[in-house]
């Protein structure tokens, strides 16, 4: 894992003063209603997450509006549960609204487009959480539909969805947005047996957003780079081993306990700490990390120096089941 690129502090998508188009270091007063049209009722700009009914995506819903920002969420599956639930747990929160989404169809990708802009008014921050793995098991072993799944949603769907946030904020008078592309394992090379598909995904995820940052503030060679009414920034972001359906189905009690009783982390955890450096970036290009090097080393010397237990997995790799809590049968947590 790297550590976490420094990012300066401002508290929402940056206004760019007349037409110039320009990145602050300085904390940015969002406009009210009237310069930019915001959703009623906030001053803050909207956000859409994909994937956002299950797991550390409905857990960035709920940070996200408890702070006041209004949110869009979108699931292959039926979103009005995970949208009350929500509701429920944040009462007081910014409003949040749900559609179902297949984020590797294009012209569901553009209704989904469609139905922030019209719920959310201003977007500024679209994060492409959506994402399978195909599950875990021998390559040789994978029927072709599930290859052909996998890159589907986690590389077709982040191309298709960020085309469409870039599209969206290029048209946002006077407007900094960002966009933040997900990435899991393999995402740093090496080996994930059991995982070739989606470790080929989440590899060619950073090399597409370094490759955004650079026509984005550039332009191509040989056109003519166009003038844009708002900004599209382009980020990744790596909540690290998130205690999901992802991480834990076909999951053996052996990585249960090493490595994911060391690093992995419940999706509340991931969210409260990564909402906030997700609204500190500025400009383009952050690599937004909860596993930062510094967090790493910190739980492997709690755990082998000081052995201290882990709160999620007993001895045997056994997932230890809170009281008051329910779970699914492969152990994971249910958040509602």
């Amino acid at each position: 894992v790297g550590a976490l690129t420094a990012c300066a502090a401002v508290s929402a998508p940056t206004r760019l003063a007349g037409s110039a188009v320009r990145a602050t270091s300085r904390p940015v007063a969002f406009p009210r209603m009237g310069t930019l049209r915001m959703m009623a009722g906030s001053d803050k700009p909207g956000v859409v997450i994909t994937g956002g009914a299950a797991g550390v995506g409905w857990a960035y819903a709920v940070e996200f509006s408890e702070r006041g920002y209004p949110v869009v969420i979108c699931d292959i599956k039926d979103t009005d549960t995970a949208v009350s639930a929500i509701r429920e747990r944040v009462p007081n929160g910014a409003p949040v609204y749900g559609t179902k989404c297949d984020v590797s169809e294009a012209d569901s990708v553009k209704e989904l487009a469609q139905f922030a802009k019209e719920n959310l008014g201003t977007v500024g921050y679209w994060i492409n959480n959506a994402g399978i793995n195909g599950g875990r098991r021998p390559f040789t072993e994978l029927s072709t539909n599930v290859i052909e799944a996998v890159v589907k949603v986690n590389l077709i769907g982040v191309l298709l969805c960020t085309q469409e946030a870039i599209k969206l904020m290029h048209e946002q008078e006077g407007v900094e947005g960002h966009i933040f592309n997900t990435v899991g394992s393999g995402v740093k090379g090496g080996g994930t047996p059991g995982y070739v598909t989606y470790g080929a995904t989440k590899r060619g995820l950073p090399q597409m957003t370094d490759s955004l940052v650079k026509e984005l503030s550039e332009g191509v060679q040989g056109y003519d780079k166009k003038s844009t009414k708002g900004v599209a920034n382009c980020h990744t972001l790596s909540p690290g081993m998130v205690f999901t359906d992802l991480l834990l189905n076909d999951s053996t009690k052996e990585l249960r306990k090493f490595p994911f009783g060391v690093l992995a982390a419940q999706p509340e955890e991931v969210a409260q700490d990564l909402v906030p450096k997700i609204l500190a970036v500025n400009g383009q290009g952050a690599k937004v990390e909860f596993l930062t090097t510094d967090r790493v080393l910190q739980k492997f010397f709690e755990r082998f120096v000081l052995q201290q237990k882990s709160e999620y997995i007993d001895d045997d790799g056994n997932v230890i089941k809170m009281p008051g809590a329910q779970y699914a049968d492969n152990g994971v947590r249910m958040l509602y």
